[in-house]
């Protein structure tokens, strides 16, 4: 028998953009093989005031697995994002965590509402679920023992995407925007590329991303993401470009800039081709035709639409 654990969360905190119908899975761009990527262990205290629950769901749209952590340094603790509940074993890790360090959630903050991060804390002995969810708003601020989190909305992963800003440790808890060892995929382009910039300008010590490895070069790191966006187009535009007045399918595109891709990662590949296809045709740099239901995209020559 375990030990009860003090499950008495009042409220769970959610970005005030949030849409029920965002309640999806993404695609998630592994840059290599689940077997290729750093190990990370199932619980590791990062820092005297973070301490790392793995969400020991691996695979190629969740890397090693989604990464929830505890936050503060006494009997209560903030909880960022959970776990899979159908992984028993994240449940456990979470319990041993708690019972270990003698404490408690005082909350749940989730950074957006895909079902890898904000599922229901239940297991077949109990259900640790919060009791009622609230909306914040944009630098919301939350406070417990040794640890002040500012809430920062980050839409273009998805609308009511958020990060988190840990003022004791000018870190930043990144949820999907950034990945550790992985590019991020994005529903609007153009909202995520202004948030690379808003997280870039905090000029964090430290990222822990939703999935992947703690980020200790976070500058460099988000410069890199942000050179990859700008490079990624340029690929897609020169594609577009060799293909002369043709039009190309959205999957063509990608065959020719993502050469050699899992057959799993197509999926995730193509919705990132469409949103820098679509930024494109908003510049006018490519324009797009609907045939038989499919998108159709072309290089605009010489500024002029070739419709």
């Amino acid at each position: 028998m375990y030990r009860p654990i003090d499950f008495n969360i009042e409220r769970t905190f959610l970005s005030p953009n949030l849409s029920r119908d965002m309640c999806h899975v993404t695609f998630k761009m592994a840059v290599s093989s689940l077997s290729k990527l750093t190990p990370i262990l199932n619980i590791e205290k990062l820092t005297e005031r973070v301490i790392r629950v793995l969400g020991c769901n691996p695979g190629d749209f969740r890397l090693q697995g989604t990464n929830t952590y505890l936050v503060g340094s006494g009997k209560r603790k903030i909880l960022i994002d959970t776990g899979d509940p159908q992984k028993p074993d994240y449940i456990n890790n979470l319990r041993q965590t708690l019972q270990e360090n003698s404490c408690g959630i005082q909350e749940i903050v989730l950074t957006h509402w895909h079902a890898d991060h904000f599922k229901r804390l239940s297991s077949p002995d109990e259900d640790i679920s919060p009791a009622s969810y609230s909306f914040i708003e944009d630098n919301h601020i939350f406070k417990t023992d040794g640890a002040t989190l500012r809430a920062i909305l980050t839409p273009g992963h998805t609308e009511e995407h958020m990060v988190l800003h840990l003022e004791e440790e000018n870190a930043v808890f990144a949820g999907d925007c950034i990945l550790g060892e992985s590019t991020a995929v994005f529903d609007d382009l153009h909202s995520y590329m202004q948030t690379l910039q808003k997280i870039l300008d905090l000029k964090p010590k430290v990222i822990y991303p939703g999935h992947g490895i703690v980020i200790q070069n976070p500058v460099e790191f988000i410069t890199y993401y942000i050179k990859h966006r700008h490079e990624r187009e340029a690929q897609i535009l020169e594609v577009l470009k060799s293909s002369g007045n043709t039009y190309m399918s959205t999957l063509q595109v990608v065959e020719q800039v993502y050469k050699g891709l899992a057959p799993g990662l197509i999926g995730g590949a193509c919705k990132n081709a469409s949103h820098n296809l679509k930024k494109l045709v908003k510049e006018e740099k490519v324009e797009c035709k609907d045939e038989n239901g499919e998108e159709l995209w072309s290089l605009i020559q010489g500024g002029k639409s070739n419709l």
